[in-house]
């Protein structure tokens, strides 16, 4: 018998749907959180130092995400609700890195059958079977995937990292622009490519202020 295979989704597509128990109750996923953006991202087990770094880290920033970028955080493990919970406790115990009394209050899915991390791509042969890798995946509130990442075991994710990206990318939604390399939020943004030789000599002589240009294929828009 052939071995059952899943096609991870892809940036664009609609965000895999799936009902689930989670350590906040039951959730019908996206639906749930239509209008919102989602940060969805799987850890490899409970009880593990790594990930209770990430979960002290992700849930001390969780009211950020929820106020300034209108994102919620959905955690996934291959591992029993009743484990979770024990750990989600233990982690209000623990002081690390400046955080103390630590309450989890988003949901962590319970995926002992590997339902969603199948659907999402979140176990990977390579490195294990049994666990899910450091999956991220952004939502947008229309339910579209819309940026992906992909950590191996042994690595913690970078939070502002996270914060930064869904920052992009919602100003790139809100002002129809780009992003340069090493951008930060309050930075210069990237005029769209002109699509046009018109376009592209409007832009160059262009009296502007708020635009300047490098060469007529590289513009900017200035920080407000």
């Amino acid at each position: 018998m052939s071995e059952e295979t899943y096609m991870m989704p892809l940036i664009g597509d609609k965000a895999p749907e799936f009902e689930a128990v989670t350590t906040q109750g039951m959730i019908n996923f996206p639906q749930d959180y239509k209008g919102k953006w989602v940060i969805l991202f799987s850890h490899p087990a409970d009880f593990t130092p790594v990930c209770t770094t990430e979960f002290m880290t992700f849930a001390n920033g969780a009211d950020e995400l929820r106020s300034k970028y209108n994102c919620e955080l959905v955690g996934l493990s291959i591992d029993s609700l009743y484990a979770h919970i024990a750990w989600l406790r233990k982690i209000q115990e623990i002081e690390w890195n400046g955080m103390k009394n630590v309450e989890v209050k988003f949901p962590l899915i319970e995926d002992i059958r590997m339902d969603v991390a199948k659907k999402y791509g979140m176990v990977q042969p390579g490195q294990s079977n049994t666990q899910a890798v450091r999956a991220v995946f952004f939502i947008d509130p229309k339910g579209i995937i819309r940026l992906i990442m992909y950590y191996p075991l042994s690595c913690g994710r970078y939070f502002d990292e996270m914060k930064r990206v869904l920052a992009a990318l919602q100003i790139a939604d809100a002002e129809n622009c780009a992003t340069p390399c090493d951008w930060m939020p309050g930075d210069d943004t990237v005029v769209p490519t002109a699509g046009s030789c018109g376009t592209a000599k409007e832009r160059v002589e262009s009296k502007d202020s708020s635009i300047y240009c490098l060469d007529w294929f590289m513009c900017f828009n200035k920080k407000k």
